[in-house]
């Protein structure tokens, strides 16, 4: 087993990319901790927002993901704030403070939980993000299970290869369209403020407690949940 930890401070943005599967937990800790028992190597680094601009994974020819990051905002002095890195070879878990914001890379699997801060995540299967405030941008190659409190933007897309669970608590002003291996089906929430599309392979779960209305030209429903009370 490797290990690795570093102070990061109460609310520090950490970038994670792995080549395979990526655990990732929220904290009362000020550290960024990780680890791993796979022998493909660990690493925890320190960067300025300069020094960020690609994850890219890959296993000998096989390029897993490779995408530009979006820099991370500058402090309001105007000096470059810091990046926490995590680069694991194989499979790992790693530690994060409450408030940390995250983006997550990863060859095959994610799962993010009881974090405060944005989560950005990208994975080659599948995603899972449970007790997550605020999501970000996500797209998984197999299923994605999306539990958060709210989310960024008021026009945004999630695509999935598989089936999507969608369930953000505070979604009670949307119009969502969908389009899954069911066919396409459009609904509004309350008055259609936002506007969010969900398309994958397998089957969309919407998770609400709020009346859906079916809208035109079908007026048809797919799969609504009522959110879990235990």
């Amino acid at each position: 087993m490797t290990e690795r930890s570093m102070y990061a401070g109460q609310s520090p943005t950490v970038i994670v990319k792995g080549g395979a599967s990526v655990s990732v937990r929220g904290r009362e800790t000020e550290l960024v901790s990780a680890s791993t028992s796979d022998r493909w190597g660990l690493k925890i680094e320190k960067h300025s927002e300069r020094e960020i601009g690609r994850a890219r994974a890959a296993i000998g020819e096989h390029v897993l993901f490779d995408v530009h990051l979006k820099r991370p905002k500058r402090e309001p002095d105007g000096s470059e704030q810091e990046v926490i890195e995590v680069q694991v070879g194989g499979n790992g878990e790693v530690v994060v403070p409450l408030d940390a914001h995250l983006k997550v890379y990863a060859g095959e699997d994610i799962h993010v939980e009881g974090v405060r801060g944005i989560v950005d995540a990208y994975a080659g299967r599948h995603i899972r993000l449970l007790d997550v405030r605020c999501l970000g941008n996500a797209s998984a190659g197999g299923s994605m299970d999306l539990a958060c409190e709210t989310m960024l933007g008021t026009n945004v897309e999630f695509k999935a290869g598989r089936d999507l669970r969608f369930a953000i608590q505070d979604l009670d002003n949307a119009i969502v369209h969908v389009r899954d291996l069911g066919g396409y089906w459009e609904a509004r929430i309350g008055s259609g403020e936002k506007k969010v599309s969900l398309k994958c392979g397998g089957d969309v779960t919407l998770v609400t407690p709020q009346k859906v209305e079916a809208l035109p030209p079908n007026y048809v429903l797919g799969k609504i949940e009522k959110p879990s009370t235990s």
